[in-house]
């Protein structure tokens, strides 16, 4: 019996077990969870929107710092220079950024009407089996009503959710705060570390911004770009709300292999509604710019600073999925690449430890 209940098997199943009774017991308590999670979403989502926020902008703020700048002033000049720049997107693009999405929503009708006739066309055309066709049509029914009721509801509730304005309106301030004291944050962090681990902490921390640093504040600047060419694209080819299709795909961007796919879909909806014409030119416009994102923008942005593997970074867009929708998988990748780091230097420890 000694002799069996040693055998790696049996260790392995007597863990596999547990995590089946830890699951269980985690299921029951799913409500619990939920409403916990939730909770923390909204009291813990500005702090975490502000740490991110002042993360990419450290390194101007420490870069003015050296140049004898105190740091509350720097902190002051790079908030004036954005809130210019806020001011100027403002007064410039989100009226046409609004417009567009309301006269969409005027032309919802028209669009739908259009949509249908091509896809009549195509029935009366096609090779396509006939449960297919008849799939298409009832999809195509409450298209029209389920994308008004959307746009509409978008629309009437921009500026009116007050928790929504009053996150907005914190968020600088907490901003403000991190960047300011973002030195003293990190000196208190290593004060509670015991003496003994701080060195390896303190490697810890900078391996971790390392492989985030570039990252996060890369993905910042090749969406900008790829937003830009999309709406150049989109307005070479006279796609109908370029600016709107081209914000989505900027944003969209962001999330690693899916990203595009996200992207490309409102602009094919919409051009199917124009011609299939149309739609092959707005393929080609999403096609070029994901060629020059992955082998030319995103290389001399970013790299392959994160060095993780194509399969974990797709369990980590699903599992960011899962837990917080959109932002869980623009914030999965990061996140993982963080606790990578971290596995790596517990057992970079505990090798050394051993072989002490």
């Amino acid at each position: 019996m000694e002799r069996f209940t040693k055998n790696r098997l049996f260790v392995w199943l007597i863990y596999f077990i547990l995590g089946l009774i830890a699951i269980f017991f985690l299921m029951q308590l799913k409500p619990i969870i939920v409403s916990i999670y939730d909770f923390l979403k909204a009291v813990l989502g500005p702090f975490i929107i502000a740490m991110i926020i002042s993360y990419v902008l450290n390194p101007i703020v420490t870069l003015l710092h050296e140049r004898k700048v105190p740091r509350t002033i720097a902190v002051l000049l790079i908030y004036a220079v954005f809130c210019a720049a806020i001011t100027v997107l403002l007064v410039n693009i989100i009226p046409m950024f609004v417009n567009q999405v309301q006269e969409l929503n005027q032309h919802i009708p028209e669009l739908s009407m259009r949509a249908q006739n091509l896809v009549t066309d195509i029935n009366n055309t096609s090779f396509l089996p006939e449960s297919f066709r008849d799939g298409v049509d009832k999809a195509l029914v409450g298209m029209e009503k389920r994308i008004s009721e959307a746009l509409f509801d978008f629309v009437n509730n921009i500026g009116k959710v007050l928790s929504v304005v009053f996150i907005a309106f914190i968020i600088p301030f907490l901003a403000f705060y991190i960047l300011k004291d973002f030195d003293v944050f990190e000196r208190t962090v290593i004060t509670y570390v015991p003496k003994s681990h701080r060195k390896n902490t303190v490697r810890l921390m900078k391996d971790i911004d390392h492989a985030l640093g570039s990252y996060i504040r890369g993905q910042f600047l090749v969406c900008l770009i790829v937003g830009i060419l999309a709406y150049c694209g989109y307005l070479l080819i006279g796609m109908p709300y370029a600016l709107l299709l081209a914000g989505i795909v900027a944003i969209t961007n962001v999330i690693p292999y899916m990203g595009p796919f996200f992207g490309a879909a409102p602009a094919l909806l919409m051009a199917s509604t124009v011609s299939l014409k149309m739609m092959i030119l707005v393929a080609v416009v999403n096609t070029i710019c994901q060629i020059l994102e992955g082998n030319v923008i995103s290389p001399q942005v970013v790299g392959r600073t994160l060095h993780m593997h194509p399969l974990l970074i797709i369990f980590a867009l699903l599992v960011g999925g899962e837990i917080a929708g959109i932002v869980g998988m623009i914030l999965a990748v990061p996140i993982f690449a963080a606790c990578k780091v971290i596995v790596q230097h517990m057992f970079a420890y505990y090798v050394r430890r051993k072989i002490i």
